[in-house]
């Protein structure tokens, strides 16, 4: 017996995914919805060998539903979560609208899985942002074994992370560039992405720093520790699909780099290639269409008493957005509501 599972969102490039992984892992579906918005109804998407045509989610009733994974912005989500929570659905939702309350639980299934029962409080499970989520799974097997102080992170993010948009942003400027007759000016970025890197993702805050830079701070916290100080300084970079992290690590007592790579080589989700020599690391093309979250170039840090230095990369579309809210599904469904 499996589930009846809805995906809102499912024209988009993470609602996309997150039916390519369902059908991948052979999530236990009984029944399949693909809901859109009005525009995109009677699209067809596929779902393993089966093509699925788009529902209206404005008038898609949740009842008798076990799982709805949703795919779209803060806007459309407080108004359609609610409705499904209400009918008994389960929502896992990929937007940022309700990671910061404090009665939904934000999961990232490799390190706080005992989280999942608090979905009862609203029938609600929050994703955490891209980036945050590939680095906690790096963090927390480092955290259980020597306890972490401080995290100094600095992001190479993908413009995949801002949408369908941001991609053909960065294909047409880049064509522009090879035809000087074309001109084709920032819109879903601040400024020129194509051959250009840009220090800033999301609005700027009172502090100075960037909201993206902020959710880093706050969801680490809540995920895995909220005694760990964290700062953040993200960077959106000419990349189609995949999001880097250069990321130091001060414990509280010394953790040997050796050790660091013993104990992540056996963490779950975690796929370590660390050889000192030209390439033995992975960078973002390499890591796309893959579930793994990659670490690299880890090393010891001299400059602070137990410090340690590494480079992390993974697919922002899968383990940032679609293969986590899966991964919570199957959670879910595992520990909890024990169907499939």
């Amino acid at each position: 017996m499996g589930y009846r599972i809805v995906v809102v969102g499912a024209t988009g490039n993470v609602g996309r995914e997150m039916l390519n992984i369902l059908a991948e892992r052979q999530f236990p579906v009984d029944e399949i919805a693909a809901l859109a918005s009005r525009r995109s109804l009677g699209t067809e998407v596929s779902f393993g060998d089966k093509t699925l045509t788009t529902k209206d989610l404005d008038t898609f009733d949740f009842t008798g539903w076990d799982m709805a994974l949703f795919a779209v912005g803060s806007e459309a989500t407080k108004v359609y979560a609610p409705k499904a929570a209400a009918a008994g659905c389960v929502v896992i939702d990929n937007s940022s609208l309700y990671r910061y309350d404090p009665e939904i639980p934000l999961i990232v299934p490799e390190c706080n899985p005992e989280a999942i029962h608090g979905y009862k409080n609203k029938n609600i499970i929050a994703n955490p942002n891209c980036s945050t989520a590939q680095m906690v799974v790096a963090l927390k097997p480092l955290h259980d074994r020597a306890k972490i102080k401080r995290v100094v992170v600095s992001t190479y993010q993908s413009v995949s992370g801002a949408g369908k948009d941001g991609m053909d942003e960065l294909w047409d400027q880049t064509k522009a560039i090879y035809n000087p007759t074309t001109d084709v000016p920032p819109n879903k970025f601040q400024k020129q992405i194509a051959f250009n890197v840009i220090p800033q993702i999301d609005v700027f805050m009172e502090d100075g720093s960037t909201k993206e830079e902020w959710k880093m701070v706050v969801e680490t916290k809540k995920i895995v520790d909220p005694s760990i100080k964290v700062t953040a300084t993200c960077v959106r970079v000419p990349v189609f699909v995949g999001h880097s992290e250069a990321v130091n690590i001060e414990f509280e007592e010394f953790l040997d780099e050796d050790e660091a790579r013993d104990i992540l080589r056996e963490a779950p989700g975690i796929m370590v290639i660390d050889k000192r020599e030209p390439g033995g690391y992975v960078s973002p093309i390499e890591c796309a269409g893959d579930f793994a979250t990659f670490i690299s170039r880890i090393r010891q840090d001299s400059t602070v008493e137990n410090g340690i230095n590494l480079w992390c990369v993974s697919d922002n579309l899968r383990k940032g957005a679609a293969l986590n809210a899966v991964q919570i599904a199957e959670l879910l469904g595992r520990e909890v509501l024990k169907k499939g």
